[in-house]
C-alpha cells in the first residue's frame, strides 16, 4: 500500500490507475479504525480494482467544545489494518492541505432540510463540514464508487443527497453497521467507554430492535414509544438526545401509513456520544 500526503501525490496516483481502466473504489475516514472501516474496505475490493482510503480528522465538523482536540489520531495502525485489508492507497493529508489559509474564509456545501433534524439539530453546522470535506475528497479521488457505514444513517443519506444534487457521476454505497458481540455498533468513540460502560451501552441497540418489532406488531405512536424509549434508556444509564421514528428516504417523521422506516437515536454515556440506527420495511 502506498500513503501520500499531497492532493498532487494522491491525484496522479489515481490518474495512472484511471488510464490504466482500473475501477476505483474510495472509503473516506477520520482515522482511529475498527472492524466497521475495515468492512468498508473489503466490501469496495469485491467490485473495484483499486481501493483508495483517506484519514483525516476534519476540523470543519466538530463545533465548538466538541472533541476535535482530543479525538485519536492513530495514522501508524490505521495504514497497518488497511494495508492488511488490501487497500492500495491511503491519503493522509494535514489541515492546511485541505483547507489552505482560513477555512472560515472559503467556500462551503449545505445540504439542507435532510440535515435540520436530529444529529443536525444537536450539532448545528456539523453536516456542513462533512458535506464541504466529502465534496473536497471526491473531487480529489474521483472514485467511481464509494462506500460509507450505516450507522451513520444521517451522515450516509446527506451525502446520499449531495451527490445526486452535485451531480457526481459516483455510486454511494452505505454498509451495514459492524457490531460488538453485545450489540453494540463499532465507533471510533467507543474508546471513551470504559468496560462497564460498553456493556451498558449495548442497551440502545437493544431499545431500538424493541421499537422495531412493536412498530412490527402494529403500534403506531410514534412519540409514545420515543418516550418510552428515553425512559429505558434513562434506566441504563445513557442521557438520551433524540430517539425518532422517520421516514428511510427523506429522514422526516414517519406517519402511520409510511412503510419503509428507520430509528434514528443518539445518547450520551459517560464522555461518548453514542449514535446508531435500525431500518426496516413494512409489510403491505
Amino acid at each position: 500500500m502506498k500513503t501520500v500526503h499531497t492532493i498532487k501525490e494522491l491525484r496522479d496516483h489515481v490518474h495512472q490507475q484511471r488510464m490504466a481502466g482500473k475501477r476505483i473504489g474510495f472509503v473516506p475516514t477520520m482515522g482511529n479504525l475498527h472492524a466497521g472501516h475495515i468492512t468498508l474496505v473489503t466490501a469496495g475490493l469485491k467490485q473495484c480494482d483499486v481501493m483508495v482510503s483517506s484519514v483525516f480528522v476534519n476540523p470543519t465538523q466538530f463545533g465548538p467544545g466538541e472533541d476535535f482536540d482530543k479525538y485519536p489520531r492513530t495514522l501508524e495502525a490505521d495504514a497497518a489494518q488497511l494495508q492488511a485489508a488490501g487497500c492500495n492507497l491511503l491519503f493522509a493529508p494535514s489541515v492546511d492541505e485541505m483547507y489552505p489559509g482560513d477555512q472560515d474564509q472559503w467556500a462551503k456545501v449545505v445540504v439542507t432540510e435532510i440535515t435540520e433534524r436530529h444529529c443536525g439539530a444537536a450539532r448545528p453546522g456539523h453536516f456542513d463540514g462533512v458535506s464541504t470535506v466529502v465534496t473536497k475528497l471526491f473531487n480529489i479521488v474521483k472514485p467511481d464508487v464509494a462506500l460509507f457505514g450505516k450507522k451513520d444513517f444521517q451522515q450516509l443519506a446527506v451525502i446520499k443527497r449531495m451527490t445526486t444534487a452535485l451531480c457526481f457521476d459516483i455510486d454511494v454505497i452505505g454498509i451495514d453497521t459492524v457490531r460488538e458481540a453485545n450489540g453494540l455498533a463499532m465507533s471510533s468513540r467507543n474508546g471513551y467507554l470504559s468496560v462497564d460502560e460498553k456493556e451498558r451501552g449495548a442497551a440502545l441497540y437493544q431499545c431500538l430492535c424493541s421499537a422495531k418489532e412493536r412498530i412490527q406488531n402494529g403500534e403506531r405512536d410514534y412519540d409514545s414509544l420515543s418516550q418510552q424509549a428515553h425512559a429505558t434508556l434513562s434506566a441504563a444509564g445513557f442521557e438520551p438526545e433524540y430517539f425518532n421514528v422517520c421516514r428511510a428516504d427523506t429522514l422526516a417523521p414517519a406517519t402511520a401509513g409510511d412503510k419503509d422506516l428507520v430509528i434514528l437515536a443518539a445518547a450520551r454515556m459517560g464522555k461518548a456520544r453514542l449514535i446508531d440506527n435500525i431500518d426496516f420495511r413494512l409489510q403491505d
